[in-house]
């Protein structure tokens, strides 16, 4: 008969169930992707998502005068937990256990934090700025979620590696790419709601073909970046990866397909049951990959064995 968890089991056991329910909440696309994924990574997935969810919210839903002070105190609760392991808000405690175990740590948290504290402050961005925004709100975590998916492999006992550059620059354009598509889906709500402007030399309010067929070019630069490095990730990772740019892929193709006088007013979704067909294609192509390779390394053991055979 299995006893219920109690002490500190049952404290990380229930941080760890606050970070997946703050993801089932917010977000439907990632979390059919992280479906896919084994248990320890998903947790993991969803320890990273919860803590940087809780940022967003500090500088998109608040926006309190105390904003800013806000935010330093959960930086400040990151830090401290990554040194303690420990911290009495569970989504960073969960964050704390994962980055610990993973090598998360502030060479992807102090960039990430700087871009959350640019929103509090920034509201029209030039092309230096939007690329430092870039980097620290997605491109680093992509790179946290890279640290994640190897991490899942790693057997007790066995050192961390760290990851291969080309898999952190895979990392890197992926989280790109993802960024720059929700700047083009959330144009409305960034621009009317927040009072940002994301995209450089481009007003939202005047947006332009030519302004969204270049940033749908930028897009496509990363994407291919991403793809290339897609090999690298684990089986069950590149399956969720591939099943969440499936998605981001059906969502870009939908917004190029959006209007611009459309995209300057409404958010462009992709239905629930799109989104099922895409995430089975995706996971289906990874694996004919996986099972046309098996086979075309099969074929030189096979024509061995035949002539030894012999």
């Amino acid at each position: 008969m299995r006893t219920a968890p109690t002490g500190q089991v049952l404290y990380d056991t229930t941080a760890t169930r606050a970070s997946a329910v703050v993801l089932r909440a917010y977000s439907t696309s990632f979390g059919l992707g992280t479906r896919l994924l084994g248990g320890r990574a998903r947790r993991d997935i969803e320890a990273v998502y919860a803590l940087v969810r809780l940022a967003d919210e500090v500088v998109d839903t608040y926006r309190g005068p105390d904003a800013g002070a806000e935010l330093d105190e959960l930086e400040e609760q990151v830090a401290r937990a990554l040194r303690t392991g420990y911290s009495t808000n569970v989504v960073v405690h969960a964050f704390a256990r994962t980055a610990r175990r993973t090598g998360i740590g502030h060479a992807e948290i102090d960039p990430f934090f700087a871009s959350m504290r640019a929103d509090l402050t920034v509201r029209t961005h030039d092309r230096e700025s939007y690329e430092r925004y870039v980097y620290g709100s997605a491109e680093v975590v992509g790179v946290m979620c890279l640290r994640v998916f190897l991490d899942a492999e790693r057997r007790p006992g066995d050192p961390r590696v760290d990851p291969a550059p080309e898999a952190v620059a895979g990392a890197r354009a992926l989280g790109a790419a993802f960024q720059k598509i929700n700047f083009l889906r959330d144009l409305a709500a960034d621009s009317g709601d927040l009072g940002r402007a994301y995209l450089p030399g481009v007003d939202p309010a005047h947006l332009t073909e030519d302004d969204v067929r270049a940033v749908l070019d930028e897009i496509a630069g990363d994407l291919a970046r991403a793809r290339a490095a897609l090999p690298l990730l684990p089986t069950r990772a590149r399956c969720a990866v591939a099943a969440t740019t499936g998605l981001y892929d059906r969502l870009l193709a939908d917004l190029a397909a959006t209007p611009v006088e459309v995209l300057r007013e409404r958010r462009v979704r992709v239905p629930g049951p799109v989104k099922a067909l895409v995430v089975a294609r995706a996971v289906g192509g990874v694996l004919a990959d996986e099972a046309g390779d098996r086979v075309r390394q099969a074929g030189p053991v096979r024509r061995v064995r035949r002539a030894v055979a012999r």
